[in-house]
């Protein structure tokens, strides 16, 4: 253990930003890899140079990359994890070559194109599963190398520290963490080959000169004029200190509402999602805009779900029901009903997994989330948006307002189809569920941007395409 005036190891200061830019690039290693095979493969058959003109080889790799984006090959989490990593990928493209050379039979197109023969497309493809696996494993053997050398000052020993503590030990589990309690009688229940030291705020002087990966202020004590100066020196040497609401929205992309308070909320920036600003404006023309395709795009798939839902179970094709909307004002929301008639009787109940209200076809349509669809006439109405936190039942708002605090946060934005906690944190049955679902509806409101809502709209075509709804 060094201190203040001993040599020091260098410490990679942004690995929290290199795990959360792993997805962009290993998409851009693949989008290079396969242009690359293509290309190797194109002229080992006809000792021709690739045409970058023909759209073919563009479609070729988008293909791949869909498949990969699907087969959740981008998941920093699950690469650095090492979850059969070189198996998710073998697998993933001979799903791929059997599509690909299912298309070309179908098509014909390999008498027109020589970029399509399966002698090219194939070969490039195997090639490319090589390129693929060797990335991911060089790029995780390099994070964990990094991780190793990763030394983390935590200022605070309470119990919200304990628990991002243990968060932290499960995104870097090989980082060394000093910590610094407010009291010398505070203890922390971790592995003793994470934990380097366990002392008291008065010894931040002693560590103020070490290289650390970031400093988290754990705790809500006002810090003294010395303190804050020692903290201002580390930050000016490049040293990303955080707060624990800060931690939590850069490494996990939440917002715990019960380590919000109102200081922190009226100076973060962010929160741009408010009436009159010109971000609600366009978001509700890109609604109108998006919704009318959508409508045209599933109108025949509507006509088939009412078909199904009348010859599965007697009742209604829609069901209605009463939400909280924008600023809490009731709205009426449509869905196709998905249980049977009389489901609730007895009172709102939360829904369950397996939940014996469920008909054979709501069971589907849940799953693929296709009982959402008649709110389209929701947003066309401007009671909804396509993107935004799901409105809640009345019924249950009481309960979760009393609970949770800053809950009624979620509604200074219109209501959505889908949002950022559904493609997060799928399932809620709970008031615990609410809680984290509200915790990434926070960090939507505050971190909105177009391009937020497009990977929260690619994240839910995911979520259909593989059933993980509910």
């Amino acid at each position: 253990m060094t201190l203040a005036g001993e040599v020091r190891s260098p410490v990679n200061t942004r690995l929290p930003n290199i795990i959360r830019n792993l997805p962009v690039l290993f998409f851009l290693g693949d989008i290079c890899g396969l242009f690359i095979c293509l290309a190797i493969a194109f002229w080992l058959r006809s000792h021709q140079a690739l045409n970058w003109l023909d759209p073919l080889p563009y479609g070729f790799v988008g293909i791949v990359l869909a498949g990969f984006y699907l087969a959740d090959a981008y998941n920093p989490d699950r690469q650095i994890a090492g979850l059969r990593t070189p198996a998710r990928i073998i697998v993933c493209n001979l799903a791929i070559a059997f599509l690909i050379s299912a298309l070309i039979y179908l098509s014909g197109i390999s008498q027109e194109n020589p970029v399509s023969w399966r002698s090219v497309l194939l070969p490039s493809l195997g090639m490319f599963t090589i390129w693929a696996v060797v990335l991911r494993l060089v790029a995780v053997k390099w994070v964990r190398s990094q991780s190793q050398k990763s030394r983390w000052l935590v200022l605070g020993a309470g119990d919200n520290a304990i628990k991002f503590l243990h968060k932290l030990l499960v995104l870097n589990p090989l980082g060394k963490l000093t910590v610094l309690a407010e009291t010398n009688q505070e203890t922390i229940d971790l592995p003793d080959t994470n934990l380097s030291y366990l002392g008291n705020l008065s010894d931040l002087p002693a560590w103020s000169q070490e290289s650390w990966s970031a400093i988290i202020v754990a705790t809500q004590v006002e810090f003294s004029e010395t303190q804050a100066q020692q903290l201002m020196q580390i930050r000016l040497r490049g040293i990303p200190i955080y707060r624990l609401p800060d931690a939590y929205e850069t490494f996990w992309f939440k917002l715990p509402s019960s380590l919000l308070q109102d200081k922190w909320l009226a100076f973060s920036e962010g929160f741009n999602l408010i009436p009159g600003d010109f971000s609600m404006k366009l978001k509700r023309v890109i609604d109108i805009i998006l919704i009318l395709f959508l409508l045209a795009l599933v109108a025949p798939l509507l006509l088939l779900v009412a078909l199904l839902i009348r010859l599965d179970s007697p009742g209604p094709i829609f069901y209605s029901q009463l939400r909280s909307g924008f600023y809490g004002k009731p709205f009426r929301v449509y869905k196709f009903r998905s249980m049977y008639q009389d489901a609730e009787k007895r009172g709102a109940q939360w829904a369950s997994q397996r939940d014996p209200r469920i008909t054979r076809v709501g069971y589907w349509l849940r799953l693929l989330r296709i009982d959402e669809l008649p709110q389209i006439w929701n947003v066309l109405r401007g009671e909804m948006s396509l993107i935004g936190p799901r409105p809640e039942r009345p019924e249950f708002d009481v309960k979760l307002k009393e609970a949770i605090p800053y809950y009624e946060v979620r509604y200074l934005v219109k209501p959505g189809i889908t949002g950022w906690a559904q493609v997060m944190y799928p399932y809620g049955a709970s008031i615990e569920d609410a809680y984290e679902k509200l915790s990434y509806d926070l960090y939507y409101i505050k971190n909105y941007s177009l391009w937020l809502d497009l990977a929260i709209a690619f994240k839910t075509i995911r979520v259909v395409l593989l059933g993980k709804g509910r």
